[in-house]
């Protein structure tokens, strides 16, 4: 994923925010009526997340 980050343009990148972000959202809401199972996914999605903010303000 890092290396993907790093070769993307500015508007990729806001795609691919934009689709982590969505799927946050959706790891949250199957997390309140129990369907997760790799219950590490937030925590990588939030840090791919963090990547791609990264690369678009520096």
């Amino acid at each position: 994923m890092k290396q993907k980050i790093t070769e993307t343009n500015e508007l990729e990148l806001k795609k691919l925010l934009v689709e982590k972000r969505a799927e946050i959202a959706n790891f949250k809401f199957g997390g309140a009526g129990g369907k997760v199972k790799n219950v590490k996914l937030s925590r990588n999605l939030r840090r791919q997340v963090a990547q791609i903010l990264t690369k678009l303000n520096s």
